[in-house]
This record gives C-alpha cells, sequence and structure tokens, in this order.
C-alpha cells in the first residue's frame, strides 16, 4: 500500500508546486511589478469593457423576456429628491387658506385650523421623501450586474440568465476572490515590514524618498486587490504640501484610492488589533497624524496639531473626510467646521463611484469592517472618477461654516452630487429640537406679524 500511494503523494506535491509557482509569478509580473513602477497594461481597462457588455446582454434579455411574458418593468427606483417650487411657509399656509376658504386673507384671524394640514403634510412628505435615511442605504441600479443586489423591478429569469449568474458566481468566488485576499494581504504586509524599516533611516530626504514610494506602491497593491480602475482629472490640482485636502466621503477604501496616486498625511483615531499594528509602522516613515481616544473630543488640541502640521511645508499634505461618516454615493452632506478654521489651503477633491461594478458604499450599522471587504472583494470590480479641483482660501469676512459650504457645493457640483445641508452624524442620532423650534418660530413669527399689521392699519 505504501508503494502504491508514495507516486501518487509525489504527483499532488509536485502539481502543487507548480500551481503556487505560476500563481506567484503571474502576481510578480503582472500585479506587483507594475505596482512598484506605477505602470498598467491595459488588462483591468479591457476586463471593464467586457463586463459592460455582458451587463447589456443580461438587461436586454430581461426586459425581452419580461415583455413575452407581459410583465411591467416599472420605472427603477431613485435615490433623488422629490422635486418641489421653493416655497417659503408663509406662502403655502396663506395658499391652503385661499382654497379652503373665500374669505379675503387680510380679514382672516390669527390662526386657522386648516393650517394644521400644512404641518401634516411637511410630516408626510418628510417620510416620504426623506432626504437623510436614504443617504445611507446602497443606491439601486437600472440594469442587472449579475451580482445578488440589482433592481428589484427586474425579476424576470430565464435558463440562460442562471447559468451565467452561476459561472459569474464561480469567477468571483473561485479565482477573483483569492487572488484579491492574496494581493491585499501582500499590500498590508508590505507596507508594515517596509514602513518599519525606512522608520530607522534618520530623518531627511532620502527617508522621504523612500517612504514616498514604499506608500505608493503597497497603496497600489491594494487598489490592484480590488481591481479598481480609476481615472483621475486635472492632476495639476492634486494637494500640495502644507495644505490640506477635503473630499467627499462613500467608503473607507476613498484612503485607498486617493494615496496610490500620491501620498498623504492621515489624521485618525488610535486603534488597537491589526489597524493599530499598521498605524505604528506608518508614522514610524511619515508623520500621520494620530490621536488617543481621550484626543479626539478636544477640539483645540485637534485644531493646534492640524496646524502645526500644516505650517510646516516640507510636511505631506492632510487628508480629512468632513462629512465624518459615509454616504451612498449619491450626495454630499454637511461639512464639519473644524478643518477650515485653521486657515491653510484647501484642495477639494470630488470622488464618484460607478455603481454598475460594485458597490463601493460602506452601510457600517448594516455590515462591519470584514464583511464589508469580503462584499468588495467578491464584487466585479470597483469603478471611480477622481476629479482634483483648483485650490481654494477662505475670503475676507467669511466664516469657517461658510467656506466650508462653498467646499462642499463646489464638490457636489464636480461629481455630479445633491448638496444637502443636512449633518451626516444623523445616521446614529435623533434630529435636534432646534430645527422643530425654528419652524414654530417661523409660524408664530407669521402670527404675531399678521396681527401688528392689523393694529397698524
Amino acid at each position: 500500500m505504501e508503494l502504491f500511494f508514495n507516486p501518487f503523494d509525489n504527483l499532488v506535491c509536485i502539481l502543487l508546486g507548480i500551481s503556487f509557482t505560476v500563481w506567484f509569478t503571474l502576481l510578480l509580473v503582472f500585479i506587483i511589478v507594475p505596482a512598484i513602477f506605477g505602470v498598467s497594461f491595459g488588462i483591468r481597462r479591457l476586463y471593464m469593457k467586457t463586463l459592460l457588455k455582458v451587463f447589456e446582454w443580461a438587461t436586454l434579455r430581461i426586459e425581452r423576456g419580461a415583455k413575452e411574458k407581459n410583465h411591467l418593468l416599472y420605472k427603477p427606483y431613485s435615490n433623488a429628491i422629490i422635486a418641489k417650487e421653493p416655497t417659503s411657509l408663509e406662502e403655502e399656509i396663506k395658499e391652503i387658506r385661499r382654497s379652503g376658504s373665500n374669505k379675503d386673507l387680510d380679514s382672516a384671524t390669527e390662526f386657522e385650523l386648516s393650517d394644521i394640514f400644512y404641518f401634516a403634510r411637511r410630516g408626510v412628505e418628510s417620510i416620504m421623501d426623506d432626504e437623510v435615511t436614504k443617504r445611507f442605504t446602497a443606491e439601486e441600479l437600472k440594469s442587472w450586474n449579475l451580482l445578488t443586489r440589482s433592481n428589484y423591478n427586474f425579476h424576470y429569469i430565464s435558463l440562460r440568465l442562471t447559468v451565467l449568474w452561476g459561472l459569474g458566481l464561480l469567477i468571483r468566488y473561485g479565482f477573483l476572490l483569492p487572488l484579491r485576499v492574496t494581493l491585499a494581504f501582500t499590500g498590508v504586509g508590505l507596507l508594515v515590514f517596509l514602513t518599519s524599516v525606512v522608520g530607522l533611516l534618520p530623518n531627511g530626504r532620502m527617508k522621504n524618498f523612500l517612504s514616498e514610494k514604499v506608500h505608493l506602491m503597497c497603496y497600489r497593491i491594494c487598489v490592484r486587490a480590488l481591481t479598481a480602475i480609476i481615472t483621475y482629472h486635472d492632476s495639476e490640482n492634486k494637494p500640495k504640501n502644507g495644505g490640506i485636502c477635503v473630499a467627499n466621503h462613500t467608503s473607507p477604501i476613498d484612503v485607498i484610492i486617493l494615496a496610490s496616486d500620491g501620498c498623504y498625511a492621515m489624521v485618525g483615531q488610535i486603534h488597537g488589533g491589526l489597524m493599530g499594528v499598521i498605524q505604528r509602522s506608518m508614522v514610524k516613515a511619515c508623520p500621520h497624524i494620530w490621536f488617543e481616544r481621550s484626543e479626539v473630543k478636544d477640539r483645540h488640541l485637534v485644531a493646534k496639531r492640524l496646524s502645526d502640521h500644516v505650517e510646516d511645508k516640507s510636511k505631506l499634505p492632510i487628508l480629512i473626510f468632513p462629512e465624518g461618516t459615509c454616504i451612498n454615493n449619491t450626495s454630499v452632506m454637511m461639512f464639519k467646521k473644524g478643518s477650515f478654521e485653521i486657515g491653510a489651503t484647501v484642495y477639494p477633491v470630488a470622488i464618484k463611484y460607478d455603481p454598475r461594478f460594485g458597490d463601493a458604499f460602506w452601510n457600517s450599522s448594516k455590515f462591519g469592517m470584514v464583511n464589508y471587504l469580503l462584499r468588495m472583494m467578491s464584487s466585479w470590480a470597483i469603478v471611480c472618477s477622481v476629479w482634483y479641483l483648483p485650490p481654494m482660501s477662505r475670503e475676507e469676512g467669511e466664516d469657517a461654516v461658510q467656506f466650508a459650504n462653498r467646499v462642499k457645493a463646489a464638490i457636489a457640483r464636480q461629481g455630479g452630487l445633491v448638496d444637502l445641508l443636512w449633518d451626516g452624524g444623523l445616521k446614529r442620532a435623533k434630529v435636534k429640537d432646534t430645527f422643530k423650534e425654528e419652524q414654530q418660530k417661523l409660524y408664530s413669527k407669521m402670527l404675531v406679524g399678521t396681527q401688528e399689521d392689523r393694529s397698524r392699519s
């Protein structure tokens, strides 16, 4: 028996050895080496174009099959806001009074029972068309991308579509996922090891040069671990040393997307575990800004650390996401004013993902980090566009909030995103009482104003 199994065992060992050799050779030649030199063979873009043709065929097949079976395909669900003409509270209440009474509005009493219909209607509109809650759910697609998540209106399934979906499942989990996990561990491992080695060097130009090359190489490997296809626009506006780069925030991978095209000083809270190991190794090679948990809420300390960093023109630009939470790739929500109070030059960056290939949005209240990364690595690809906007500075007489809103509006306009005034913190918090009190004040002001007008007359 031993003599019978020995040749078989040897054959298995030889085949496994050949497989691993071929696997790592392909990784080295087609992924790691191009990442070191910042070049691309165009394989990912060819892969993207092929996927688009497959998606188009699948969508046409669904539509044709639904038409043959007389199934209605409704208009796809949209995360857009219901279009309403901008009118004031007073104008809308007067319109309600006018439609419900033949009396002259000037002789109307201070309060009419019909006024409550305005607030009831606004409440129903807020429930049906909630501008905030819908920004924290994945946007629906106009076509099927052969993933589980698709447009809820497409229910038609055929044998060919089922076979195609099964083939896609096999490719994503049998080939792409192992490849991407290998690349992710390679990128993170090299980042920890090489930044620790560079950190042993004395401060100087050589250390800064090697640190920049190491960071770029490792982030580019991590980008390839997601099969990320990124198009950068207006690179002449890339952030420069001594400035602050601010961008809209859709996903934790926003950091990798931007850092694969340029080096930044990261800002964040010190963590434990694997993230803590990465942070400690990175700060040895580059002056990142990490805060203890007790220091995060100290605004003056945070502002002082940021100011000291930007005053040194030899240090890398700071990368900040002022929204403070992830938004679902459709909107830009309120920017926190802290990073706009420092007085440094701000470099706005707009990031827009293509949801057809994979949903980059991280719904942190629904998925943990590991689950989210698994979804990313098992999707078809991550396709996005990045726009570097011209640098902006605080104008004379402009406060930090106005400056933040001006930068936010520019990012939203360039990225084709909805510009919202709401705070992203409402993702986990209740609406402040001040919002309700504001409506009460407007209504009371209207009533008091009506009474004063009659007393004058």
